[in-house]
């Protein structure tokens, strides 16, 4: 704007030609004389109008406009452009026109539009510069309209792509929710908006924002089939547009009542319609009267139809998610059972894309002779199909050790179990049978991550576990056991790769991580429930935080707190006779259970002798051994430990004591237990024998 100065005033009123007089006057057109010598501008009647400045006619003695006081006038913009054109022409002896802006002494901007001629004098040089001047303030306006609207223009479309990006990202129908109720609208900025959903027949409010939130909604729960304008906007798939109340209730008296308390003056209701189904309403409401013209309105029909689309994607990802999780739910077990001498907890997270459905799965299984087996695995691939795959291989597993089988015997048949259901999937598993009692762990592993340990100085190591091939490959694959052991307060941990492996960290250096995030100090102090859930916490928590992870996460820990006080040092196992190998498992039990009851010194012995007597029985009959260890005083507590290892058969055959030769491979049993045990003896019993030795401990 051009600084206000005091208007010049000219110094005589310049008369036209009598001829363009009525002309000039029918169109308001000025005319002026500008004396370039004496640079003395003089204007008519019109002219001084025009240019906002007084008629010297009416003003006598007021100072003549000059060239410079005349572009004092201008808008500082436009003056520099005129002078450029006026001096052209005076140098070039032409013509000149130009539009500018002006400021009147009120203050309101004017514009002016001029074109001028410049005469020469009889020598051929500038004299006087004479021309028209008339108002181009309704052309002003119209500028500054078209660049208001322009702008507006611009302002819209930047909203949309805006709006466009940030509904594309809205993955729930809440997002949605959230980003359109949050939305500014250039131009017509509302005072309320509202985004309701049709459920079960009735528009049910999702999100909004304007309204009292302790007065009741005036749109909640409308039925489909109401004399209302969402329910019509959303029957007819049109806009309903309520400019003003006394439109509201006029063309829509029923709803109006529940309407009439609101402060609202204006509305718009929008139907949201995605391929063809009605899917809802938005509502835009303004506090004062509104008559939207067809770009507000374009504007908002454009906005609909966006909050639409992305209404139906979230809408179906909210069902495809609440299936995935109510599978996912079904699948895995609801809740871990109690396990005396145990404490667990487990967790499972999804890699949080697709559907969060896939193969992992954990399981604690309760077995007989107070024994736990743990389960962990992966079946391969992250869609329902693995999920169902999971879920079967889940329940066959757990069926076959329920039923007693040994780990080895579980991993085999499960393998042929998953190669006979011919899904084209296959699934690593780790599954290890714990022994509540004496803390003896026997591990099988197929195609997966061995378990970790943390022991109870706070040391952690990578357990080893012999494996064979992923379930599924091979029916006949056979899977060797391994056998570790736990102290009291020694934790076990049995996870899938997603817990370690992410796209920048391979499995080995994300095992040592683990192993070391279990480890320390501050692992060992607290002991109760809440410690271990609260390192499953960390643990997990730790891996959720990672953008790099692109897999489901299973994870098991179980802590075993060692043998009940009351329990009695007795260890009872029947030993299947087609079964050698269990031998080597139960005479590992047996030194374990010696040393925890304090007398480690004869473990050496009592596991020769035992392996001799359990494979007698089993090479010399057809029935299985059932092997029993006690340790008792004699004497009570002052006296000495002694220690009884029986083992029974259903066979009548005796043993016969043997003198092999020097050469000889076998027949040296009996003798070892004669030589070794401080008594020995074979009892008969009602089918079959009983042959047993015993070893005395002193304190």
């Amino acid at each position: 704007m051009a600084p206000t100065t005091p208007s010049p005033r000219p110094s005589a009123a310049l008369d036209p030609p009598i001829a363009l007089e009525p002309a000039m006057a029918a169109n308001g057109i000025g005319s002026f004389d500008w004396d370039l010598r004496r640079d003395l501008i003089v204007g008519d009647a019109r002219a001084c109008r025009i240019l906002g400045i007084d008629d010297p006619a009416e003003n006598p003695g007021l100072p003549p406009l000059t060239a410079e006081s005349f572009l004092a006038l201008l808008h500082p913009e436009d003056a520099p452009i005129v002078r450029r054109r006026v001096e052209h022409a005076v140098r070039e002896l032409g013509q000149c026109g130009a539009y500018y802006r002006t400021l009147f002494a009120d203050g309101e901007m004017h514009a002016v539009r001029f074109r001028a001629r410049v005469l020469a004098d009889e020598d051929g040089k500038p004299s006087h510069m004479v021309g028209f001047v008339w108002d181009a303030t309704v052309e002003l306006h119209k500028r500054v309209r078209a660049d208001r609207l322009a702008l507006l223009r611009e302002e819209r479309t930047r909203f949309i792509k805006e709006a466009a990006r940030a509904l594309s990202e809205a993955t729930t129908m809440q997002d949605v929710a959230r980003v359109f109720t949050e939305l500014p609208l250039p131009g017509i900025p509302p005072d309320g908006l509202i985004l309701a959903v049709l459920e079960s027949g009735r528009i049910q409010i999702l999100r909004s924002t304007g309204y009292d939130p302790a007065a009741p909604p005036p749109y909640d729960h409308v039925p489909l089939d109401a004399d209302h304008p969402a329910a019509l906007a959303l029957r007819t798939r049109t806009p309903v547009f309520l400019g003003s109340r006394a439109a509201y209730q006029e063309r829509f008296p029923g709803a109006w009542p529940q309407v009439s308390p609101s402060p609202k003056h204006a509305w718009a209701f929008l139907p949201l319609v995605a391929s063809g189904r009605p899917l809802g309403v938005c509502l835009v409401s303004f506090d004062e009267e509104r008559a939207l013209d067809s770009e507000d309105r374009t504007l908002l029909s454009t906005l609909g139809g966006m909050v639409a689309q992305s209404l139906a994607r979230a809408r179906l990802h909210d069902a495809e998610h609440e299936l995935a999780a109510g599978l996912q739910r079904v699948l895995l077990p609801r809740s871990i059972p109690p396990l005396p001498g145990f404490t667990s907890a487990v967790r499972y997270l999804p890699a949080g894309t697709g559907l969060q459905i896939g193969g992992d799965w954990y399981d604690v299984v309760p077995l007989p002779g107070g024994h736990v087996g743990l389960v962990i695995g992966d079946v391969q691939g992250h869609d329902v199909h693995a999920a169902g795959v999971m879920g079967q291989l889940r329940i066959a597993l757990r069926a076959y050790a329920a039923e007693g089988h040994p780990p080895a015997a579980v991993m085999a048949r499960a393998s042929r179990f998953l190669a006979d259901l011919d899904t084209g999937h296959f699934a690593t598993c780790l599954y290890v049978e714990v022994n509540v009692d004496y803390g003896a762990a026997y591990a099988v592993r197929a195609g997966h991550l061995d378990p970790l340990v943390r022991r109870a100085d706070g040391s952690s190591a990578i357990q080893p576990v012999a494996g064979g091939l992923p379930l599924g490959i091979d029916p006949e694959n056979s899977y060797p056991v391994t056998r570790f052991t736990l102290d009291p307060g020694e934790l076990l941990l049995l996870c899938t790769d997603g817990l370690v492996e992410t796209r920048t960290v391979d499995i080995d250096a994300g095992m040592e991580r683990l192993r070391v995030a279990i480890g320390g100090a501050h692992t060992v102090q607290a002991q109760g429930p809440d410690a271990l859930e609260a390192l499953a916490d960390r643990i997990v928590g730790a891996a959720a935080d990672s953008h790099d992870r692109d897999d489901d996460i299973a994870m098991l820990l179980l802590r075993w707190e060692g043998p009940a006080e009351a329990r009695p040092r007795q260890l009872r196992r029947r030993i299947p006779q087609a079964d050698l190998q269990q031998i080597s498992e139960v005479r590992g039990e047996l030194r374990d259970a010696v040393r925890r009851w304090g007398v480690g010194d004869l473990a050496d012995t009592v596991e020769l002798l035992t392996s001799e007597l359990v494979t007698n029985a089993l090479v010399h009959t057809d029935r299985d051994a059932l092997l029993t260890a006690r340790l008792y005083q004699e004497g009570g507590e002052a006296g000495p430990a002694r220690l009884r290892v029986e083992v029974d058969d259903e066979s009548d055959l005796w043993p016969k004591r043997r003198t092999p030769g020097e050469q000889a491979s076998s027949g040296r049993g009996l003798m070892l237990v004669e030589a070794l045990a401080d008594a020995w003896g074979v009892d008969p019993r009602g089918s079959g024998k009983r042959m047993w030795f015993e070893l005395i401990h002193h304190q």
